[in-house]
């Protein structure tokens, strides 16, 4: 049975590049790269290495802006909190959009009981934060501004330029989400008003328990843990160093192919949906038409439950997932979607097709073959679907 991988945003597979300049920090580079010997430095200079790669991938203007985390979740939490603790004594007030990774809403959440207050901006029904409602939600309380730079849902890029100008203009801290973004579209950190970024190893082909937040130089922000005087006195504990190596090896490929591989997925990602409109009835896409990750497409199919599709594309050999993996088996719809104004109902027949750099015309193809009939079928089951014009 053909196997077709289409959940990319929740993960990709590591690049064989990737393993193999990891293997000798587990088997013979194993020193403590905080100790002065040999086996130390020869660790150190490794982690050195992959922070000038990462750095290169999001344009940053200098290494000691990457600070190596656990991951994207990590990185969240760590821009979340220690900007608010460290900017406490001049205000109290965040705002984000409301349709955020969980990372970013729950850390919110939490730092509300701190005495925090959160502003949860609206977005239209592409899924693009109002800037009319930032403008107007920011007050002299106000210390920082997290928007995700891209949807891991739906795809929407959001005015991450316009935002972070917003943000400067008033004085406030911005953070972006770009987990999603990094590796997929180009961008250079150092060229746009943008004062921390979190962003993860395991969505651009590298391994999973890595990543980064960017710190511009002169952003005040409090550690996330303490204890030694790793990542520059902001993250204690001692490094991921084969993690790190394989983040970094994972971002020099992404930097160098980034463009290309955006073409090569935007012209898979619309063959897929225009074979779809073709063939099946009732198709709706989700997120923005042209702003959008290259390699997203999220579309819902009108009187079906999207957990039955999920199931019978798997049966064929074909992962795809209805959102977030980090809310999978949740009963809840989408906050994304319900955010983005889509009927509840049909937020729940909604499928993300997320490419990667293995996928090929021919897996578009199989998709197309199975996924007519899987559609058919289901709407024959459907008391939804037969009762759509009583």
């Amino acid at each position: 049975m053909r196997k077709v991988y289409l959940d990319n945003n929740a993960t990709t597979r590591m690049r064989e590049e990737v393993l193999e300049a990891m293997l000798p920090y587990y088997k013979d580079i194993y020193g403590n790269p905080s100790s002065i010997h040999l086996f130390g430095r020869s660790a150190r200079t490794a982690i050195d290495a992959a922070r000038a790669k990462v750095a290169n991938l999001l344009g940053a203007a200098s290494t000691e802006e990457i600070i190596f985390t656990s991951g994207g979740t990590e990185a969240d939490n760590f821009a979340i909190r220690g900007v608010a603790h460290a900017l406490k004594a001049k205000g109290n007030h965040i705002i984000t959009s409301s349709i955020e990774h969980h990372a970013i809403l729950n850390t919110c959440k939490f730092m509300e009981k701190e005495g925090y207050k959160t502003t949860y901006l609206p977005v239209d029904k592409d899924g693009v934060v109002d800037l009319d409602a930032l403008k107007n939600a920011i007050t002299d309380k106000t210390i920082l501004i997290t928007i995700m730079y891209a949807n891991n849902e739906v795809g929407t890029i959001q005015p991450i330029e316009e935002i972070a100008k917003i943000a400067k203009d008033r004085g406030a801290c911005f953070h972006t989400d770009a987990v999603q973004a990094a590796g997929k579209v180009p961008f250079e950190l150092k060229s746009m008003n943008i004062d921390l970024a979190s962003v993860s190893g395991h969505k651009i082909y590298g391994p999973k328990g890595i990543g980064a937040l960017y710190v511009k130089k002169g952003t005040k922000i409090t550690p996330f843990l303490y204890g030694g005087h790793h990542e520059m006195g902001k993250r204690a504990g001692t490094e991921n160093v084969a993690g790190i190596v394989g983040f970094g090896r994972a971002a020099e490929l992404a930097r160098k192919e980034v463009s290309e591989e955006a073409r090569k997925l935007t012209g898979l990602r619309d063959y897929l949906y225009k074979g779809m409109i073709d063939q099946i009835q009732y198709v709706t896409l989700n997120g923005h038409p042209t702003k959008r990750l290259p390699n997203t497409l999220n579309v819902r199919f009108k009187y079906l439950e999207g957990e039955s599709i999920i199931l019978n594309l798997d049966i064929e050999g074909i992962a795809v997932s209805t959102g977030s993996a980090c809310t999978s088996g949740s009963l809840e719809p989408s906050h994304v979607l319900t955010a983005m104004g889509v009927d509840p109902a049909d937020t729940q027949g909604s499928i993300r097709f997320s490419l990667g750099m293995d996928n090929t015309k021919e897996d578009m193809d199989y998709v197309l073959q199975v996924l007519p009939p899987i559609i058919s079928r289901l709407r024959d089951m459907s008391p939804l679907f037969e009762n759509k014009e009583k």
